[in-house]
């Protein structure tokens, strides 16, 4: 006769719930692992080993005559973006919003690594909790799988691994602490983008985001106490609901376009400083923006609410360009947005790079009376 674990007494780990987890992480893991069968294979699809294993074909690689292949190893982790929803929501609310939080989380790493050229080609989760019977939901296990491989498939990478650790000293009851870590190549063939590279005379090109994305979320639940979470913005949405749609993935409009033989200077994801991040490079150039993408209702209703300036809200969020790529000509910028509208990516020639006439790296945006300065800038690469 089978018998059950001690459930009182002492404390335990909740096996039957972090299994019951770690099984349907494994389903979902199968579901991807022919989505990067132009690199190479799972050699067991049984899973569930200790370290499962990728065959990764250097054959491609050999033909291009290459004796070096250029990856990543790339750790990333999706912060607090997960926190920001009303308790109220029904079940095919909460299995939506898990749905996009499972998108964001594909998309906080590769779209990191797809600005350096990288086509990731295996990611895996820690997934640490102090109560997983609380987090590892029905509407969670339903909706977050079903976005983290949705989010593989349109990037092109398998779902190798994950852990899901009880933690009940370190982690906040009723919270979970979503990151991971990628695996990328520079496929054959193409180049990797070296932010080196950028010049004056340089085109700017601004693709769309779908909202926050992952990042301006302390900003956005502190605007939520005041407004709720339920409150209407300008085109109907429930604020709840823009602050939380899953982020655009980059990697295939990037790989697209170097694999058209463009050339692209630089390549950076607005995220965290918002459009701060057009100016990471350090060489003292201005970058002039005279069109862009249009700011979408949830980054207004913030401005409007909080009462920001057009610097603040530019400073924090992507304001709806969630990715920038220069390039050296003005037909290359015309071949990125008529490969981006191809893709359903909204995209812009949003301006050029010039030398900075104040020595300092700068961000100009005359339509909205807008300069942001290196001097308050700190990153830079």
């Amino acid at each position: 006769m089978a018998m059950s674990a001690p459930t009182s007494g002492y404390d335990h780990v909740d096996y039957d719930t972090l299994d019951s987890a770690k099984l349907a992480f494994i389903a979902a893991s199968r579901k991807t692992l022919t989505f990067a069968k132009d690199f190479g294979f799972v050699a067991d699809d049984k899973l569930g080993a200790s370290a499962n294993i990728f065959s990764l074909s250097l054959e491609p690689f050999i033909k291009q005559g290459l004796k070096e292949i250029q990856v990543t190893l790339l750790p990333e982790g999706l912060g607090t973006a997960d926190d920001a929803r009303p308790d109220d929501l029904t079940d095919s609310e909460l299995e939506s919003f898990w749905y996009n939080i499972g998108l964001k989380s594909v998309a906080v790493m590769t779209n990191d690594a797809a600005t350096a050229g990288m086509q990731t080609i295996l990611v895996g989760m820690y997934l640490p909790s102090a109560d997983p019977e609380r987090v590892f939901t029905k509407q969670f296990m339903k909706g977050f799988l079903a976005g983290f491989v949705d989010g593989c498939q349109q990037v092109g990478c398998v779902y190798l691994s994950g852990e899901t650790p009880q933690l009940k000293n370190k982690i906040i009851p009723d919270k979970l602490d979503i990151a991971g870590a990628l695996f990328g190549v520079v496929p054959p063939g193409c180049e990797a983008i070296h932010s080196n590279n950028i010049q004056a005379g340089d085109y700017i090109i601004l693709v769309e985001s779908s909202g926050p994305h992952e990042n301006g979320f302390t900003t956005l639940r502190a605007l939520a106490e005041k407004t709720g979470y339920r409150a209407k913005l300008s085109d109907g949405t429930e604020f709840w609901h823009a602050m939380n749609r899953g982020s655009k993935l980059y990697t295939p409009l990037i790989q697209a376009i170097l694999k058209q033989g463009i050339f692209l200077s630089n390549a950076e994801n607005i995220t965290g400083h918002g459009w701060q991040k057009i100016m990471r490079p350090l060489k003292p150039l201005r970058y002039q923006i005279e069109d862009f993408p249009p700011i979408l209702p949830v980054f207004e209703f913030a401005k409007e609410q909080l009462g920001m300036s057009y610097t603040d809200l530019l400073s924090v969020f992507n304001c709806g360009s969630g990715l920038a790529l220069f390039c050296r000509d003005r037909q290359s910028a015309e071949e990125i947005v008529s490969l981006a509208t191809s893709r359903q990516y909204k995209a812009v020639i949003a301006g050029q790079v010039s030398d900075s006439p104040t020595g300092i790296r700068e961000v100009v945006v005359p339509k909205l009376g807008v300069t942001l300065s290196g001097e308050a800038f700190k990153l830079g690469k």
